[in-house]
């Protein structure tokens, strides 16, 4: 049986998410309907993953289309237009989930809970298929009613 999240540790998550991307980008998102995830991403994706070690173990994936990515990051790098994901607005968009994660760590550390986070590994691509060993939740963050960034976070406590 796969491990699984308890629910009530999700808020973390989406609290640092929100935050970070509205004080980086200035995107007010607000969350979507949850579900469990296949790890389907058909669409052209920049999908960066976080590991997560100490009290909580696994996976966290920001999954982004390609449209979108382009935007946060020209939104991050104050305007320059963006034309492809290359090494400058990859490496800002890998510190977005850096600065996502590390907020979470620190969320999770007043909740008596110790993380740490491993550096970011991003995929960029069309019908990949991302495969793990814990069951994951997917919770689209959108602005507007429009999906802009999907987390997928596969993590569970180390009993």
């Amino acid at each position: 049986m796969k491990p699984t999240i308890d629910v009530k540790y999700i808020n973390p998550f989406l609290q640092s998410s929100m935050s970070i991307v509205k004080s980086v980008a200035g995107l007010d998102l607000t969350v979507g309907k949850p579900g469990k995830t296949d790890f389907f991403l058909n669409e052209l994706t920049y999908a960066i993953q976080v590991g997560v070690v100490g009290e909580m173990k696994g996976q966290v994936v920001l999954g982004i289309q390609d449209d979108k990515a382009k935007q946060i990051a020209s939104k991050m790098m104050f305007g320059m237009p963006v034309e492809t994901l290359d090494e400058m607005a990859s490496s800002a968009l890998n510190e977005l989930s850096n600065m996502i994660m590390g907020n979470t760590a620190t969320l999770f550390s007043t909740l008596g809970i110790l993380i740490d986070i491993t550096p970011p590994m991003a995929v960029y691509g069309k019908d990949l298929q991302l495969k793990t060993d814990i069951e994951g939740i997917k919770v689209p963050l959108m602005v507007d009613g429009d999906v802009w960034i999907t987390l997928y976070v596969c993590v569970y406590m180390d009993n």
